[in-house]
């Protein structure tokens, strides 16, 4: 079993979540996060004030899957996430070594 986050720009969200469904992937959590990278942030103006926006807003997808799906979520969340521009965000996998749901006490794949 895996474990993919991804950290992407808020308004791809709906075609990552779509792209994922679309490869059997139903169950995902989204955090909004801030993140600092190569963007480096922009300036804004606030009341006549100029300040300087270090850490910019992001979307943080959590998606447990079976090693067999790696590969299709990988692409799927490649391909909606990507705009051609700096600061499209980045994925990471993990093993997961266990998992149960709470409801039922399945345990692995199926509790997936």
């Amino acid at each position: 079993m895996k474990f993919v986050t991804a950290i992407i720009k808020p308004f791809k969200l709906d075609e990552v979540r779509e792209a994922l469904s679309a490869v059997g992937v139903h169950g995902l959590t989204v955090t909004e996060v801030k993140g600092f990278g190569r963007q480096k942030g922009h300036t804004e103006l606030y009341r006549g004030a100029e300040y300087v926006v270090d850490f910019l807003p992001k979307v943080k997808v959590e998606v447990a899957i079976t090693d067999d799906q790696l590969e299709s979520t990988i692409e799927a969340i490649e391909k909606a996430a990507n705009t051609g521009k700096i600061g499209d965000g980045k994925i990471f996998v993990f093993s997961l070594e266990h998992v149960v749901r709470i409801r039922t006490g399945e345990t692995g794949d199926a509790a997936i």
